[in-house]
């Protein structure tokens, strides 16, 4: 069925494909330093699952308020990984860190327009550290990750459009930044990823032709059937917890309220789409 891609003009795509499958190991973080922080104890000196958790949920409301595309914010979770898998960051630095990899990954991605102040950035996060830290921790990422990744995003959006029409593209985006939440999900390969998302959703849509397609698309990719089945599990249950009542979700809608009328002045010109909050008293009745 691969061949019947190729006749439908999607060679070009198979291509990419394939450019994209030679790069992602490159790009992907060092799994010897993801296992440290999986079986690290909690007790706040090192860095743990849970605390890289919350730090990309963070990252996430961040995304939603300022509507920045799920591009940036894989490349953000790839910058923060692999910086986590390489470097001994203590959790005290976690929130620098993890905001310099959001503000790098929005400077390679967005729009020149749409690019915060790091002074307006640092206050919306109520973080304490300075720009001049902000600055410095860019300065070493840049050093250490060299600049643009080959992420889940790009293979999630590559199998979408060879599948053109045939599966919701915005859903699927949606539960990719779910799993971006994780830490165990940033073991699998960016490929392993995306298609096993992929194949959950066609698998719920209970459409045949899709899920054979998946499968050559699976072949075509390199992809082992066992780990595939591995990983896909992995992703359904990550999925299943997100979606859950008890799991809690980032949202920008909690900025929006840090975020006050007076504070919202004080911004950027391009935020004043949300100076119409009320100013929040700062004293009582």
């Amino acid at each position: 069925m691969i061949d019947t891609f190729a006749t439908n003009g999607t060679q070009e795509l198979l291509v990419q494909l394939s450019a994209l499958l030679e790069q992602e190991l490159r790009y992907q973080p060092k799994l010897s330093g993801l296992r440290i922080i999986e079986t690290a104890h909690d007790n706040g000196l090192r860095m743990t699952a849970r605390l890289r958790d919350f730090e990309v949920k963070d990252l996430l409301s961040l995304i939603q308020f300022f509507g920045f595309r799920t591009e940036t914010f894989s490349l953000a979770v790839n910058y923060l990984d692999r910086f986590l898998s390489k470097m001994k960051v203590q959790p005290k630095h976690l929130g620098c860190v993890g905001l310099s990899c959001f503000y790098l990954a929005v400077k390679v991605m967005e729009e020149e327009s749409n690019i915060p102040l790091a002074t307006d950035l640092i206050r919306i996060s109520q973080y304490r550290f300075t720009v001049s830290d902000l600055m410095r921790m860019e300065g070493i990422l840049l050093e250490k990750l060299h600049g643009k990744a080959t992420t889940a995003f790009h293979f999630l959006q590559l199998y979408c459009s060879i599948l053109c029409d045939s599966i919701n593209c915005k859903r699927l985006e949606a539960q990719l930044k779910a799993c971006h939440c994780r830490l165990i999900l940033s073991k699998a390969k960016p490929s392993v990823l995306a298609l096993s998302i992929m194949a959950l959703e066609a698998e719920e849509e209970k459409v045949p032709e899709l899920v054979e397609i998946i499968q050559c698309l699976r072949i075509h990719s390199k992809i082992n059937s066992r780990e595939f089945s591995f990983w896909k599990e992995l992703v359904s249950k990550c999925l299943s917890e997100y979606s859950s009542s008890k799991c809690s979700k980032p949202s920008g809608q909690k900025l929006k309220w840090i975020v006050s009328g007076r504070t919202a002045r004080q911004l950027k010109h391009s935020y004043y789409r949300i100076a119409h909050l009320p100013t929040i008293p700062e004293t009582g009745p």
